[in-house]
């Protein structure tokens, strides 16, 4: 029996308001670069003969946050991409204490196990 103040419905608020904060705030994000990116950009024709992706300097974690330090409209858009990205992470990141405030080491070391690989795919894969 649990003597902690934690009830199973009071955490599944708080993941569900940090999933719900942390998708809102990526679209408000995306929005805003994407409405910069049409003041900037939105009057030239595209040319769908040839794929452009995005570029090499918005490939990685650092460079995505340079650009959108920067306040290019481009940058923006992807950083408002990883937080979104970075909403599920967060979510197993607040499991990870909640497991610890509840005592249940199994459960700590699992949701761990499972935070290393969430991260270490976001950082080290191509």
């Amino acid at each position: 029996m649990r003597t902690n103040t934690w009830t199973d419905f009071r955490l599944e608020q708080i993941i569900g308001n940090l999933l719900r904060a942390g998708v809102g705030l990526s679209a408000v994000v995306v929005l805003a670069g994407g409405i910069a990116f049409l003041v900037h950009y939105g009057g030239g024709h595209p040319d769908y003969h040839t794929f452009h992706s995005e570029p090499s300097t918005l490939r990685s974690v650092g460079a995505i946050a340079r650009d959108a330090a920067q306040l290019s409209s481009r940058g923006i858009i992807q950083f408002g991409l990883l937080l979104l990205i970075l909403t599920p992470i967060a979510r197993v990141v607040f499991s990870a204490f909640a497991f610890a405030m509840e005592g249940d080491r199994l459960y700590v070391v699992i949701t761990l196990v499972v935070l290393a690989v969430l991260v270490y795919s976001l950082l080290f894969s191509r």
